[in-house]
């Protein structure tokens, strides 16, 4: 690789890296880092779009600035916006400022953005190099493409289980199955998401608090979907001063009676059915780029069918639970030949203690 790649190389993985540190801050936005160099290749500004309504990565680079950018360069992970929403046109200050070269590793899946940015700036004498850490960009973003593509929110159900294949014991009972190191990497896990989902069964045995405990504020939206809205009148997800809560319902099966229950202060949503892909459309258009899914076996499995579960996590602890009927992770997919059966590939499996933590997706 000549020196010339290598420099461009390197500054298209630091705009990356910075990129990641608006994790979990930026939906319905994607996650953009922006870096600057000047005719001579020298850096002389860098930013990352942070939260969702502050200023874009490209704005916050040239507000950024330490010396006179004309004729220079910038690195983009994300192809720069050409329109106006909460802030102005990226495009517009990359021509104004003078730059020549311009650095973009993936195309804007947003149809308001998707080839037009990259246009004008060829149309405006601009160079443009695509396609650089093409793969990087592609995983950094995936939640955001996924939704602009498919309308539904990037979903990842993560359970946790004992060797033989339990995830509690017959009477219901499983804390703690799995041990605090994991516990508290899923905390750490759900800062990074905009939702948790749960089902009602979820909520009345186990009473969740399903915040990140402090490690994003604000914490993710907690939904929970029922059927019945038979839920109990004190729950901790009740407590709005700790996250936001909704509740989605399906219009058809629900007693509308129950809803005296719920507190004001949460959010509440009907759907025409109980197919789960419809809460995560409704996740989806309410800005919600990545939901996990922390369900039980029943809506954990039609998650599954629905095709609302891109990931997979799973938390296997050393421990033999036994019983014909203690709990399965899921319920009965029905298959009936080994050719049905779902297939996955392990992107990443670690020790965490002694639990044994599998990352996967799908074939």
């Amino acid at each position: 690789m000549i020196d010339s790649d290598k420099r461009d190389l390197k500054w298209m993985k630091r705009a990356i890296f910075l990129a990641s540190l608006g994790k979990g801050r930026t939906s319905p936005n994607p996650m953009v880092g922006a870096v600057i160099l000047d005719k001579y290749g020298n850096l002389i500004s860098e930013g990352f779009h942070c939260k969702s309504g502050m200023p874009h990565a490209e704005a916050m680079a040239f507000k950024n600035l330490k010396k006179d950018a004309s004729g220079g360069s910038i690195y983009v992970n994300l192809e720069p916006c050409c329109h106006q929403g909460k802030t102005p046109p990226c495009v517009d200050q990359i021509i104004s400022f003078g730059i020549k070269k311009v650095y973009i590793s993936i195309e804007d899946p947003d149809k308001r953005v998707s080839g037009k940015g990259i246009k004008l700036l060829k149309d405006a004498g601009i160079k443009v190099h695509q396609g650089l850490c093409e793969r990087e960009s592609l995983e950094l973003n995936k939640s955001f493409i996924h939704r602009n593509i498919t309308g539904s929110a990037f979903g990842v159900l993560k359970w946790a289980m004992s060797l033989d294949g339990r995830v509690g014991l017959k009477n219901g009972k499983s804390k703690w199955l799995t041990n605090k190191y994991s516990r508290s990497l899923v905390h750490s896990y759900r800062s990074s998401f905009d939702a948790i989902v749960i089902g009602g069964n979820t909520l009345r045995k186990d009473n969740p608090l399903l915040t990140s405990r402090g490690l994003r504020q604000p914490e993710p939206l907690r939904v929970v979907f029922t059927k019945t809205l038979d839920l109990p009148k004190k729950s901790n997800l009740w407590d709005c001063n700790l996250a936001r809560t909704l509740v989605v319902y399906d219009a058809s099966k629900a007693n509308k009676n129950y809803l005296k229950r719920i507190p004001e202060c949460v959010e509440i949503e009907e759907i025409p059915s109980d197919n789960p892909k419809l809460i995560s459309n409704l996740l989806a258009k309410k800005g919600c780029n990545n939901v996990f899914w922390e369900c039980g076996p029943k809506l954990a499995t039609s998650a599954i069918k629905a095709g609302c579960i891109q990931e997979l996590m799973t938390f296997i602890a050393p421990k033999i639970l036994g019983g014909v009927c203690s709990m399965n992770p899921f319920a009965d997919f029905e298959f009936t030949d080994m050719n049905d059966v779902l297939n996955l590939k392990s992107s990443e499996i670690n020790l965490i203690g002694d639990d044994i933590f599998v990352k996967s997706d799908f074939y």
